[in-house]
């Protein structure tokens, strides 16, 4: 399985047990939907290696214990310590409305009411306190913040997001 086929859910924070049981830390709003998994993907020398699950259950909030086929002891855990855990992108829970997956928009137009469509999604920037989108508007970068009081559709028939903005935010670029 390749990298870009699949979702990062979490890492493995730590072993649990003396017979190699782990804790996941699980990176999402719905940790639950994750509890009764067969098998995940555990990144190890930037390789996805299935690993399948034993037995699991939920531990306090965001954190799954697990215990995987094979893995029987302190040491076979700690050198699972610290790995990242992944899933086929298929097994995203489906969204709808304005509700979106990072991943789901890039390539998408961008459009505000105003001034229409000004650029197309090429990423977005998560590591500040406020995401954006990086749009690009021919030679131009253009941040948008991804504010839900802005956002008016995520149009995914015709791949567009359809915002709101404040005037002067995109023109400051332009």
């Amino acid at each position: 399985m390749r990298k870009e086929d699949c979702f990062y859910l979490g890492k493995i924070a730590k072993k649990f047990s003396f017979k190699g049981e782990v804790l996941i830390y699980l990176d999402t709003d719905e940790p639950e939907l994750y509890e009764n998994l067969e098998s995940v993907f555990v990144e190890h020398n930037k390789h996805l290696v299935p690993f399948f699950i034993e037995s699991s259950s939920m531990h306090k909030n965001d954190f799954l214990r697990v215990r995987f086929e094979d893995v029987n002891t302190e040491e076979d855990a700690d050198a699972l310590v610290g790995n990242g855990i992944y899933l086929p992108l298929s097994m995203l829970p489906k969204l709808t409305g304005n509700k979106f997956y990072y991943h789901e928009v890039i390539g998408f137009e961008i459009e505000d009411k105003r001034l229409g469509v000004f650029g197309k999604i090429t990423s977005i920037n998560d590591s500040s306190s406020q995401p954006l989108f990086e749009v690009l508007n021919g030679e131009v970068e253009i941040l948008v913040p991804m504010i839900d009081q802005f956002l008016v559709k995520i149009d995914r028939e015709n791949k567009k997001v359809i915002m709101n903005l404040p005037e002067g935010l995109v023109e400051m670029y332009l």
